[in-house]
């Protein structure tokens, strides 16, 4: 049985999706959203002066951007204390710092933090270089690397396996099990993990993980990046770290379906109604496909993941 302890509040900002809609209906009994549409007419407005008249004017760039990639930032209370982790960056700077300046400054505030060091946990087998192989090898933009991220001020902590951070509030997984016959990896993945040696064969990549919370009254909230490894996979093995006793309540990020078969996406929808989820926000490399599959085989438990969001469970 893992350490991970029930948190009373649980909140996920999107701060990078590939999609943004402000707009969407959200289907009732699953999570409360703001950052909306309607949120940015009330609080975002500004006062402009036009001929004799002040007129309330929504500023478009308080608007989040979409862009490539996946980065949340979560935040766990328990009996009053806030933690908070960011779960992925996404791959590009600029549209991750426009979107989140406030919201990083929204969540030192909320936790009354004021310090700038951070922690940054990684897989100890992370490669230099990621990419694909399309007649010829062509590489995703290299993360820092750990002995970048300690000289500006971040404290790298390596590790393969599960384990649970800040005050046990927040598990993440190591080695993600096979269990779908048809969740199989990134075809034609490749990696660099040694530059003497250059391009390595990575379909499985095998240092994926997720990252969850134990929701008191709700069950597991699961933030996945994007589920390589398959969704379900990703699923089964986050109600197996708390050995099947807990439900899980939510899954959102990634769910890796947009290039998939149409069998497929059908296949995964059906195999996630086993746990039950109640609320599925699929982002990122998800694909239109397995939302109308959602809300076809799922009806009412599909909820938009897109930039911008501010999420409560």
């Amino acid at each position: 049985m893992s350490s991970l302890v029930k948190v009373d509040e649980l909140e996920a900002v999107v701060i990078i999706d590939n999609e943004v809609d402000c707009m969407s209906w959200i289907a009732p009994d699953t999570v409360d959203v703001s950052g909306r549409f309607p949120d940015l007419c009330l609080n975002n407005a500004v006062n402009q002066k036009v001929g004799g008249q002040n007129v309330k004017v929504i500023p478009m760039e308080a608007m989040s951007c979409g862009a490539h990639g996946l980065s949340v930032l979560v935040t766990a209370t328990k009996d009053g204390v806030k933690h908070s982790v960011l779960f992925d960056t996404g791959p590009e700077e600029e549209a991750w710092e426009r979107n989140a300046v406030e919201m990083i400054s929204e969540a030192k505030k909320a936790s009354n933090s004021s310090s700038s060091a951070v922690i940054v946990d990684l897989h100890s087998d992370r490669p230099e270089f990621r990419g694909f192989m399309v007649a010829h090898p062509v590489a995703m933009p290299a993360d820092p690397t750990f002995d970048e991220i300690r000289a500006v001020g971040g404290a790298v902590f390596k590790s393969s396996g599960p384990h649970t951070v800040l005050d046990d509030k927040f598990l993440i997984s190591g080695n993600i099990p096979w269990s779908a016959a048809y969740e199989t990896g990134l075809q034609n993945g490749i990696r660099i993990s040694d530059l003497a040696k250059g391009w390595e064969k990575d379909e499985e990549m095998a240092d994926e993980r997720f990252l969850m919370c134990n929701l008191k009254g709700k069950g597991i909230v699961m933030f996945t990046g994007c589920s390589h490894r398959g969704v379900v996979n990703a699923s089964r093995s986050a109600v197996e770290q708390l050995s099947s006793e807990v439900p899980l309540h939510a899954v959102l990020g990634g769910y890796h379906l947009v290039a998939s078969s149409q069998a497929q996406v059908e296949e995964t929808v059906k195999d996630l109604k086993t746990p039950d989820p109640k609320v599925l926000l699929p982002g990122h490399c998800s694909g239109w496909r397995v939302k109308y599959e959602i809300e076809k085989q799922m009806p009412g438990r599909l909820v938009p993941c897109t930039a911008g969001s501010k999420i409560k469970f």
